[in-house]
Formats: C-alpha cells, sequence, structure tokens
C-alpha cells in the first residue's frame, strides 16, 4: 500500500484522483486551501480510513512522508486565476519549489500536472512535447502560462542537479464532475447557460478550436504515468529529443467552439438558448490539438470517452448545481 499526497486535492482533477487511489487502496492525503477547491468534491472520501484532508497553502512549507506527490494546486480557469495573478504565480513557482524540497528530503516520486497553456497561442499544430511555446509573458494570462512554465523548469532542475523523481503531464483540457459551475472554462459556461435558459456566449468567432478530455481519461493517463519506472521512462523521452519525462495528456479529436457550443444544445433539446458572440479576450490561443504519441508510447494510453458521452455526465453534474437543486 502506497501513501500518496495530493496538492490541490479538493478541485475537480484532484477529487477524481483521490477517489483512484483509494479505490486501488492506497493512503490517500489531499492538501488544498480551498482557494477554488471546494470539500463538497471529497465529502464522500472524508469517512475513508486511509483519506486524510489538510487544510494549508502549497506555498507554505510542509511535511510529511510520502511515497508520490501528485502536485495540481494552481488554479486553472482564467476567471479565478486572473482573480489574484500574484498568489497564482506563487502557487505555480513557491508551492512547486515547497513539493520539491519535500521530495528531496524524503525520497518521494513526484507527478507535476502542467497545462497546455505553456504553449501559448501555438505557431505548431498539433502540438507536441518538443514545441517551446508562443507566449506574452506580460499578459493578463501570463500569470498562469509562465507560472506552470517556471514550475517545469524547477522540476528539470532538481531532477538534474538532486536527483529527485520527476515526471511532468501537459494537460489539454479537461472537463467533467466536480468543475465548479462558475469557472469561466468554455464546457462549464455553455452547460450551465444552457442549462438556466441563458445566451451560450461564444468568444471571437467561434473557428478557434480546442480538444477536449474527460476526466477519466486524465486520471487513467496520470496513475500509469506515475507508476512507470524512473530510468526506462528517461530513456523513452531520450528518443523523443528530451531527458526529462515531459508527456502530453489530452484528447486530439478537434472541435471548434462554435461546434461545442452546438453539440451541448443537440443534448439539451429543451433549452431554448442562442448562441451570441462577444469579442475575444486577450492571448486566447486560435488552436489547440495535442500530440500524444509519447502518451502511447509510454503508457499504452488513448483517450476512451467521446465528447457526446462525456458531456452526458457533465450535464447531470451540472444540473446537481443548478440554483435551487438539491446536490
Amino acid at each position: 500500500m502506497k501513501k500518496h499526497l495530493i496538492t490541490g486535492g479538493a478541485g475537480f482533477i484532484g477529487s477524481h484522483l483521490a477517489r483512484r487511489l483509494l479505490d486501488q487502496g492506497d493512503e490517500v492525503t489531499v492538501m488544498d486551501n480551498l482557494f477554488t477547491g471546494n470539500k463538497s468534491n471529497i465529502y464522500g472520501l472524508m469517512e475513508n480510513p486511509r483519506f486524510t484532508f489538510i487544510l494549508h497553502d502549497v506555498t507554505q512549507p510542509f511535511w510529511g512522508q510520502f511515497d508520490e506527490i501528485y502536485n495540481l494546486a494552481c488554479p486553472a480557469s482564467p476567471i479565478h486565476y486572473q482573480r489574484n495573478p500574484v498568489e497564482t504565480i506563487k502557487a505555480s513557482f513557491v508551492g512547486m519549489l515547497n513539493v520539491l524540497e519535500l521530495a528531496l528530503k524524503t525520497k518521494a516520486r513526484v507527478l507535476h500536472t502542467s497545462t497546455s497553456e505553456i504553449y501559448g497561442d501555438p505557431l505548431v499544430h498539433p502540438q507536441p512535447e518538443t514545441y517551446w511555446g508562443n507566449i506574452n509573458t506580460i499578459g493578463i494570462r501570463s500569470c498562469y502560462d509562465e507560472g506552470k512554465r517556471a514550475a517545469e523548469t524547477l522540476c528539470v532542475d532538481y531532477c538534474r542537479e538532486y536527483n529527485v523523481d520527476v515526471r511532468l503531464v501537459r494537460i489539454f483540457n479537461t472537463y467533467g464532475p466536480n468543475m465548479h459551475p462558475q469557472d469561466g472554462r468554455v464546457v462549464s459556461n455553455f452547460i450551465m447557460q444552457a442549462l438556466q435558459g441563458h445566451d451560450i456566449t461564444i468568444y471571437g468567432s467561434g473557428q478557434q478550436t480546442r480538444s477536449f478530455q474527460y476526466v477519466d481519461d486524465l486520471i487513467e493517463a496520470v496513475t500509469r504515468l506515475m507508476q512507470l519506472e524512473r530510468y526506462p521512462l528517461a530513456e523513452a523521452c531520450r528518443r523523443h529529443g528530451f531527458d526529462i519525462p515531459v508527456v502530453n495528456v489530452g484528447n486530439p479529436n478537434e472541435f471548434t467552439i462554435r461546434e461545442l457550443a452546438e453539440t451541448v444544445l443537440a443534448l439539451l433539446p429543451e433549452s431554448n438558448s442562442k448562441i451570441v458572440y462577444r469579442a475575444l479576450p486577450m492571448d486566447d490561443p486560435q488552436r489547440r490539438k495535442p500530440d500524444i504519441t509519447l502518451a502511447g508510447e509510454l503508457c499504452d494510453w488513448a483517450p476512451a470517452v467521446p465528447l457526446a458521452e462525456g458531456l452526458k455526465h457533465a450535464i447531470a453534474y451540472f444540473r446537481t448545481r443548478l440554483p435551487g437543486a438539491c446536490a
């Protein structure tokens, strides 16, 4: 039985990961300051004797003996990370530093959840792990984009200088139950607007693309990657041009934002919502699609849940989060 720490574990992805690790018989400690996470995401886990919750901010030092640390602690939606950009970049950089210091002292294995946002508004399509990105360092998204890039650099340097066992996952758009209903991301926005009969708001022309991954597919990839032995993993990555494990995890099926809106409306035929258009926010990327060749080679992984099927599960969850609904 392994002991796991999940920083940011009361959030959307962290809560699913915690459940998965408990289901396989391990011990799980969730650390979260509840800035964007919510205890309701982990209520069903609290009575499990192998589960522990710690209210703590990852930017402050912490201690514990763990076999594996999953670092998920950072606001991930533009509404939340732009609300306090200084705290966002601190969560990425200082939080990562504290995780790595603990791993260095205790010999824990670390998996850091990075993001497709490190590619910025990409000039290469689809995006392989070897692409360096196209980032505005002084834009309104920079606190998150640059914070995540700096966290990757810290991971790589702790691996090279101090031999910490680290692997990085660059997560592309992910959706599913436990998303915050008002987190500002496109899937939750469209579903909540359609459920409430509000106009579905598309920013820009609607022709910009994303690749949407259901959360169960992500958790499968992350847990597989964490279990790979260190040196065969590093050798496989060298064949792809880098010596530190950095892996894209996302769905390579590309959809326009307009197509997403139309799919949501098709799944909610009772909705009287209309699609409306607004100005595109600053630095919003035009195309996003992961090259997942490496994830397939390393983990024998590919996403399995089609968009329409995953959206049905997400819609069922968001119905319980409507005003006046019973959760």
